[in-house]
Order: structure tokens, then C-alpha cells, then sequence
């Protein structure tokens, strides 16, 4: 490979990294190629008596005082009660809560949609597939974030909290499958995705923000067979590189799996069943396979947390919206670095990259090359 050809590949390199990096979410979403307004940053799905309590929280880092620009744009959540799941698997249950035998029928029978004003108050809402939805309780505003990670400690979200009595869905539904996203009110483009915690989170997840749960199995197999190509180039031309994209991009055996929360009333609540706001969510899916967020803990800390925070830096409320209360502007924590930065550190990795590989071709010219006359 000539040093021309090997300079395009790497810049292609760095154009794919910070372009699957803009596309992470969860608290990072869409990775500042836009503003934070519709940036979904969790999800929590949990019984409290009768009701079925579920909570949105958007606008990672929002400061304490308006405005906070929310008037473009709609949050909704979806819930698909049709979807027959089960739960023999062991792995399944641990990782995604049951296994979801037909993801390609995904589809929503319930939508609750919320519209803020720039003071996170609620402008609007409607639910559609609700019998007695005038039961349902919602409170909206500026909450402490409930995030259980310690670089987001100190920080704010906006959070929409609704409390649906279980009435309100068909008798005897016990399974429920549910995901939020964002939109644009104005043509109403989706924006944003969330469903099990912290997985769009995951770089090589970036790509189902856009994507109904219905085509994600689908679009997985797809990249998956992309990057596998990508992958073997790297083996042959850049071998350093390899580990770092394997454990960063490459999609693995466990992850054909719609990105969608599973809930059921059979077993007791808990993340990965639903998620509760005390669930060390970064703990739980790193002893499944994905300790990514467990190394950014200790890697993007301002503060020297040690051991590993398992527990919301405030406590929770124990009555609706249970959410703890924000934190003063003056206390809000500075922004994890961002996109930006994650380039800059690419670029900078990948070109002492390409500076290794053009000293290897002329090192294998030199070898290749004749002995001059005397």
C-alpha cells in the first residue's frame, strides 16, 4: 500500500470514529452535532402500587434557570403490548430482561407525548391507546440527574414523570416492551432513541437512534457484516488499531437484540426488568460484557471516586416523581469532553498511525531495493 493510499484510509478512519462518536447516546446524544435540547438521557420503568411510574429525562447538563429551548421539539414514549416475549434464557434475562421472539413485529399500541416550554413546564400532552387515560398523573421540570455514573454527578436534566394506573392497559397484560424517542415538531423527523439503558450509549450503537425497534435486528446484521470488512483490513494493513475497534465497534454474538426496555409484572422490578432509580445500571451491564462506562468513571472523574460511586449523589424522593431535586447553576458539573475532543485524540492517534505505516513501506523499499553500484 502506497503512502498516499494509506493517508486517504486513515483520514477515512477518522471520519467513521467521529462520526459513530457524534452518533453515541444516552447523556451524549447526539454527541454535539447539535444542540443538547432533544437529547434523550434516560429511561426508568418501575411499578409503585397500582400505577406503572415511567420517567423520561432529556437535556443532559441543563442548566438551573431558563430558557432551555425545548419549544421545537416532542418526547415520546411507546409501549408494545403484543409482542409475546419469553424468559427460559438465563443470558437474555440478564442482559435484556427476556428474549423477544418476533422483533420485527415491534410495534407501538400505546404513545404518550409531551411538548415542554422553554421553562420545562408542560405545554401538551396525549396519550393514545389508554383506556382511562384522564387517571394518569404527569409532572415535568428540572430534576438532579439520576444517573448513576459519577461524571455526570452534580448536573441536571429535564424529566417528564407519569404515573399510569394499570387499569389504564388492557386486563391481565403482564409483558410490556417500551422505548422513547425525540422529534422535531416541525416535520417531525426522529432525533433521538432510547430503550434498555446506557446501550445506544454504547459507540457501536450510535446507528439505531434513527431506526424503529422493528428494523434494529436487521441494521445490526448489516453492520456487523460492514465492520467484520473493516476489521480484517485492519488486521492486514494497521494491526494496532485492531483491539481498539474491536472492543469499541465491532458487533458482537449478543447484541441481535431490539433496543427496547422489556418490563413484565411476573418478576420482581429491576434493571435489566424495567429500571429503577436506584439501579446501578453501569455496574450491571458491565458484568454482562460492556464495562465501557465502569472505565470512563474513573477516566473523566473530576473528583478522585474511589471505590466506584453505586448510588445517585442525592437522594431520591420517596413520593412522585421520586426524582431528586436540581442542583443550584452553581453547582452544576462541567461537560464530560465531548465529541470534539474524542476527534482531536483520534486524529492524533491515527496519524502517528500513518506515520507507522509509511515508515514500515519505506523500510520494506529499502529492504526491496537493489544494492547501487560502487
Amino acid at each position: 500500500m502506497s503512502p498516499p493510499r494509506s493517508a486517504a484510509v486513515v483520514a477515512g478512519l477518522v471520519l467513521v470514529l467521529c462520526a459513530a462518536g457524534a452518533s453515541a447516546s444516552d447523556h451524549a446524544d447526539p454527541g454535539g452535532t447539535g444542540p443538547l435540547e432533544p437529547d434523550i438521557t434516560g429511561l426508568f420503568v418501575f411499578p409503585e402500587g397500582d400505577e406503572l411510574v415511567v420517567i423520561l429525562t432529556f437535556r443532559p447538563r441543563a442548566p438551573s434557570g431558563p430558557p432551555y429551548g425545548l419549544v421545537p421539539f416532542e418526547y415520546r414514549v411507546h409501549v408494545d403490548l403484543h409482542t409475546p416475549v419469553t424468559y427460559e434464557s438465563a443470558e437474555d434475562r440478564a442482559r435484556y430482561g427476556g428474549t423477544i421472539r418476533d422483533p420485527g413485529g415491534i410495534a407501538a399500541d400505546v404513545t404518550l407525548r409531551f411538548r415542554l416550554d422553554d421553562h420545562a413546564s408542560l405545554k401538551d400532552r396525549s396519550f393514545e391507546g389508554l383506556a382511562g387515560a384522564d387517571g394518569v398523573r404527569v409532572w415535568a421540570g428540572v430534576r438532579d440527574d439520576p444517573f448513576i455514573f459519577s461524571p455526570f454527578f452534580g448536573a441536571n436534566v429535564i424529566a417528564v414523570a407519569t404515573a399510569i394506573p394499570f387499569s389504564a392497559f388492557p386486563p391481565g397484560r403482564e409483558d410490556f416492551l417500551m422505548w422513547a424517542t425525540t422529534h422535531e415538531v416541525d416535520g417531525g423527523g426522529q432525533i433521538d432513541h432510547v430503550g434498555r439503558s446506557l446501550r445506544t450509549q454504547l459507540p457501536r450503537f450510535g446507528f439505531l437512534n434513527t431506526l424503529p425497534p422493528r428494523e434494529h435486528v436487521a441494521a445490526l446484521h448489516a453492520k456487523a457484516h460492514s465492520r467484520a470488512r473493516v476489521q480484517r483490513f485492519l488486521q492486514r494493513c494497521l494491526p494496532p488499531v485492531v483491539p481498539l475497534y474491536q472492543s469499541t465497534f465491532a458487533i458482537r454474538s449478543y447484541d441481535y437484540f431490539p433496543d427496547v426496555l422489556v418490563f413484565t409484572t411476573r418478576h420482581p422490578p429491576g434493571y435489566p426488568n424495567g429500571r429503577r432509580l436506584p439501579d446501578d445500571v453501569v455496574g450491571a451491564t458491565c458484568a454482562q460484557g460492556d464495562c465501557l462506562l465502569v472505565d470512563l468513571t474513573f477516566v473523566q472523574s473530576a473528583h478522585p471516586y474511589w471505590p466506584r460511586a453505586t448510588a445517585n449523589d442525592k437522594p431520591f424522593l420517596d413520593e412522585f416523581p421520586y426524582l431528586a431535586e436540581p442542583w443550584p447553576a452553581s453547582a452544576t458539573a462541567a461537560a464530560p469532553a465531548g465529541p470534539c475532543e474524542v476527534c482531536i485524540a483520534l486524529l492524533v492517534v491515527l496519524g502517528l498511525l500513518a506515520g507507522w505505516l509509511v515508515l514500515r513501506w519505506r523500510r520494506r523499499r529499502a529492504v526491496a531495493a537493489p544494492p547501487s553500484p560502487r
